[in-house]
């Protein structure tokens, strides 16, 4: 089933006010309701190559392996949609495929890359994550953070160690615990939600979140609520604004029709009690 029209997509990436060159990469299909972010890290343009064989991984396979699946199945022995199971092996693809690349190329050796994956079906999304690139849910006029950054700073703010107005003016508030190619494997969160007309979700990268606090990208993307292009564009005028220190992406996605599959059980719960 084609998500075109049921779905607003826009992403925008830009270099920021200090780097030289852009490590990050950002692709979505409107269609199948898919959009994925990374950062990229490494010397010699390392990052650069471990973002983009990120995204054009995870568009490829997911794009092939919906082709053969029936919307809005569940697996029987993990109880995840089987469209998560799908986002989990893109990504798993996309973690050895950057390995691979860093073994092979002495140039790319330690490249590695956050990623964030949002895949909309069935009125639900499933959002995989590694690393602290975000996703965002605005819903009733309030913004949520969806994903839990994968950060040395984020295990001691749980810690109690720092409170996070302390962490976001730390040094080390930019070491990942998590990230896409360092290891053969790696540990990809998943997490599945309802998905409702006029939610607003965004994914960025720490170019975004460094910069700017919770409540300014709430007003961008509340001020922006029904043009995304000029969301996207006035949260990286924000971000270079506040200081550009690092590359800024944004990608936001809205539901503007449901979408639910074809005699999908959970399609026939939500009409009950939507």
């Amino acid at each position: 089933m084609s998500l075109k029209g049921k779905l607003l997509l826009h992403g925008q990436t830009d270099v920021g006010s200090v780097r030289d060159h852009n490590e990050d990469a950002i692709g979505c299909d409107e269609n199948i309701g898919l959009a994925v972010l990374a950062d990229g890290m490494g010397g010699h343009r390392g990052g650069e190559m471990a973002s983009a064989i990120t995204v054009s991984t995870v568009l490829e396979t997911v794009t092939e392996k919906l082709k053969k699946l029936k919307t809005g199945d569940t697996d029987d022995e993990t109880g995840y949609s089987v469209e998560s199971l799908v986002v989990h092996e893109a990504v798993t693809l996309a973690n050895k495929n950057v390995h691979d690349s860093s073994e092979a190329n002495a140039q790319y050796r330690g490249m590695g890359t956050t990623v964030v994956v949002t895949l909309f079906y069935d009125n639900r999304f499933t959002v995989a994550h590694v690393g602290d690139s975000r996703l965002y849910r605005l819903r009733d006029m309030e913004l949520e953070q969806v994903t839990r950054d994968h950060s040395l700073m984020q295990e001691l703010i749980d810690r109690g160690f720092y409170t996070p107005e302390q962490a976001r003016n730390s040094l080390n508030k930019n070491l990942v615990t998590r990230a896409i190619g360092i290891d053969a494997s790696v540990v990809i969160d998943i997490q599945e939600d309802i998905a409702m007309v006029d939610d607003l979700y965004l994914l960025c990268s720490d170019g975004v979140t460094d910069m700017i606090e919770d409540h300014l990208i709430k007003t961008a993307m509340l001020d922006n609520f029904d043009d995304l292009d000029k969301a996207a564009t006035e949260i990286i005028r924000l971000a270079n604004e506040h200081g550009g220190k690092d590359n800024i992406s944004a990608l936001l996605i809205k539901p503007i029709k449901s979408f639910p599959a074809k005699n999908s059980l959970f399609s026939r719960f939500f009409d009950i009690f939507s």
